[in-house]
């Protein structure tokens, strides 16, 4: 069978991520941060492993392409959901952080279905706002299961993600928004 080609590993550890979300959730509700930690941890190797496989034996798929960013926004949207449901970040962090993963899903959805598939680059913001949220992530984590930290870290940590959610949200908005402006234009033209 094809699809039992090593060219489709990558695939399967980003659909093991995605597996990844539900236990993740479940620890962190059950105040497991121990376990959280460990699971996040190992759903970020994974991310790395395979996307460094996928890149460096040419194992790309669109599937892949489609189905690597949707593991991530779902364990985000999931741990800062827990997150806030327990009390650890305030929920209006956790209503952005969502709202923004969500409003990014739907435009990435309306632009494949409306006009064609994309091949869309992360920005260094984005790049930057997704390292500052798992850093927050990580923060909370070992705040509350190993040893507390200083609430001035996390306080900032809290206004940097606030921050960098906000600006990259507005930029993928009016950047894509733009550019299938122009796309729409072109087809109709």
């Amino acid at each position: 069978m094809d699809w039992l080609s090593p060219r489709h590993i990558p695939n399967v550890i980003t659909i093991l991520r995605i597996l990844l979300v539900v236990p993740t959730v479940t620890m962190i509700l059950e105040r497991r941060f121990d376990w959280a930690l460990g699971l996040f941890f190992v759903a970020g190797v994974s991310d790395a492993l395979d996307g460094f496989l996928a890149k460096h034996f040419g194992w790309i798929s669109r599937f892949g392409s489609l189905l690597d960013p949707i593991a991530d926004k779902l364990l985000m949207m999931g741990c800062y959901g827990a997150c806030a449901w327990i009390g650890l970040i305030p929920g209006w962090l956790a209503g952005l952080v969502i709202a923004r993963d969500l409003i990014i899903l739907s435009g990435a959805t309306a632009y494949y279905l409306l006009l064609h598939p994309f091949e869309g680059q992360p920005t260094w913001i984005s790049k930057f706002n997704t390292l500052v949220q798992i850093v927050l992530l990580l923060a909370v984590f070992w705040h509350h299961g190993f040893r507390p930290m200083a609430l001035e870290w996390i306080n900032g940590l809290i206004y940097l993600v606030t921050v960098t959610t906000i600006v990259s949200g507005i930029q993928y908005v009016l950047s894509w928004g733009r550019y299938f402006l122009r796309q729409l234009g072109h087809r109709k033209g």
